[in-house]
């Protein structure tokens, strides 16, 4: 079994393949109520590692983190404090479990999965479009404004880092 994960501090999209690509699990963790960075690390911790023994995870991919400041994305302060948490739930997980995880752009993943995000639109939105068309397990829930809520982004995005995962394993082998 595969595990994805999008790591960030507000929501951590989960999603798990398993041995023959196709998507078994997809939840998220909701760490915005929680007060401090340590509870968000305790509480995603806590989590993944229950996720990972109950569903006898064997390779883990990550969404790497962006490597450098881009004017209308996230601030320096973001980057690093993200940079920070995935580096931390990157060490918890290999010392509890044995396991390092892979890391993996959010580009290249994409493009292992064959999406194209043409010039001027959101990753997200092509993500989340691709996903609904061609994967049946992929189900999202609406707001009662008719937007898909924002959880699913973020599970979309994991479950595009465990398939990427999936074909990387699966060209190695």
């Amino acid at each position: 079994m595969i595990l994805g994960l999008d790591l960030s501090t507000s929501i951590i999209g989960i999603c798990i393949v398993d041995k023959e690509g196709n998507t078994f699990l997809q939840e998220y963790i909701d760490l915005r109520k929680e007060k401090t960075f340590f509870d968000k690390v305790r509480l995603a911790k806590k989590e993944i590692l229950s996720t990972i023994r109950v569903n006898r995870i064997t390779d883990i991919w990550i969404e790497q983190s962006l490597q450098a400041f881009r004017p209308g994305f996230s601030s320096a302060k973001t980057l690093l404090t993200l940079s920070k948490f995935g580096g931390i739930m990157e060490w918890i997980i290999n010392e509890d479990t044995g396991i390092t995880p892979q890391y993996i752009g959010a580009s290249s993943a994409r493009k292992r999965c064959g999406i194209t995000v043409p010039r001027g639109e959101k990753g997200k939105d092509v993500v989340m479009r691709f996903l609904l068309d061609t994967d049946p397990t992929f189900v999202v829930e609406y707001t009662k404004h008719g937007n898909i809520k924002k959880h699913f982004y973020d599970i979309a995005d994991a479950l595009v880092i465990a398939k990427a995962g999936f074909l990387c394993q699966h060209k190695k082998n």
